[in-house]
């Protein structure tokens, strides 16, 4: 954290990025379902990446990170970018294809618990009971929108594989956090790091699209190009930034409250425009899920501040 002292949480230079972010971050789980009606997710996932990439190297020398990485900083780049930007963004593109994307979301704000528990067997960091209690009253949360899910499945897809594949993404996301705050993690710039990880992870998409889809299929239309743009830069390059300052300022701790912010603006898109249906069941299991979160959250401690939640982890 910059300074001796952290600033409000209501000062302009903290509360608008905190909710920019989480906004941006809670529409991104939307826009992802425009993306995977028009072509095979492997390939959206790969137009996503092939756009941000080099806007995010562009970002690096911009801010004057050094780009030349070692062998072993190359390896990590390469761990994280198969994990995260493939592994990760495939499991969830496939998996909105059977699940409303506000309940992935929410699924996905449990990063916390896999985090912790990686953490915990890769680097020894300790789990505050605080934690375990508020994570499982968001598990319970979590598990009754599931269950609502199941019920309604409006996408008529296969809702429990929709669910493995959250999960599987979540796992992924989480693997890449904890490898990403090693030693050498640490001393790559982050931008740095996430620019080649993405150029790797970039790679291994454009593989698997060839081995698993064929030949490309490019969309025509605008609007396809115009989400892919915006999750491309919007969501990707310019939140980054704005998320690793807010850790500075006010730490990882606090600034994933934005967790918060992003399920209920999910949520709400979820309800506008694919047809997500309150009932008793589903609010109540939202109440407990947000509940839960920020019970887990407040237990966190500043000790975490590479594992938590990355930003760069974010969708």
């Amino acid at each position: 954290m910059s300074g001796t002292e952290a600033p409000s949480m209501l000062s302009p230079r903290v509360l608008i990025p905190f909710m920019l972010t989480g906004t941006i971050w809670g529409s991104t789980w939307f826009v992802i379902t425009g993306q995977i009606a028009d072509v095979p997710a492997a390939w959206g996932v790969f137009y996503r990446f092939m756009l941000a990439t080099p806007a995010l190297f562009m970002l690096a020398v911009v801010m004057g990170n050094r780009l030349k990485l070692n062998r072993a900083e190359h390896l990590l780049a390469l761990g994280v970018g198969i994990a995260q930007f493939s592994g990760n963004f495939l499991f969830v593109y496939h998996s909105e294809q059977h699940i409303t994307s506000g309940i992935v979301a929410v699924m996905f704000a449990l990063l916390m618990v896999p985090n912790a528990i990686f953490a915990r067997v890769f680097i020894g960091e300790q789990v505050q009971g605080g934690f375990i209690g508020g994570s499982l009253v968001a598990i319970v949360g979590v598990a009754l929108l599931l269950v609502h899910e199941w019920n309604a499945a409006p996408l008529g897809g296969n809702v429990g594989l929709g669910i493995l594949l959250a999960i599987g993404g979540m796992i992924a996301a989480s693997l890449a956090n904890v490898v990403q705050a090693n030693p050498t993690g640490r001393g790559v710039p982050m931008v740095s790091l996430l620019s080649w990880a993405m150029l790797y992870g970039t790679a291994f998409d454009l593989v698997y699209a060839l081995a698993t889809e064929g030949a490309p299929v490019v969309p025509t239309g605008w609007q396809f190009w115009a989400g892919t743009a915006y999750l491309a830069i919007i969501g990707s390059v310019v939140t980054f930034p704005l998320h690793y300052n807010l850790v500075r300022e006010i730490g990882a701790g606090k600034t994933a409250y934005n967790a918060i912010v992003t399920v209920c603006v999910a949520m709400l898109l979820s309800t506008l425009f694919e047809g997500f249906k309150w009932d008793a069941l589903s609010a109540g299991g939202m109440a407990l899920a947000l509940l839960g979160m920020g019970l887990a959250l407040r237990a966190r401690r500043v000790k975490a501040v590479q594992v938590q939640q990355s930003g760069a982890l974010r969708r």
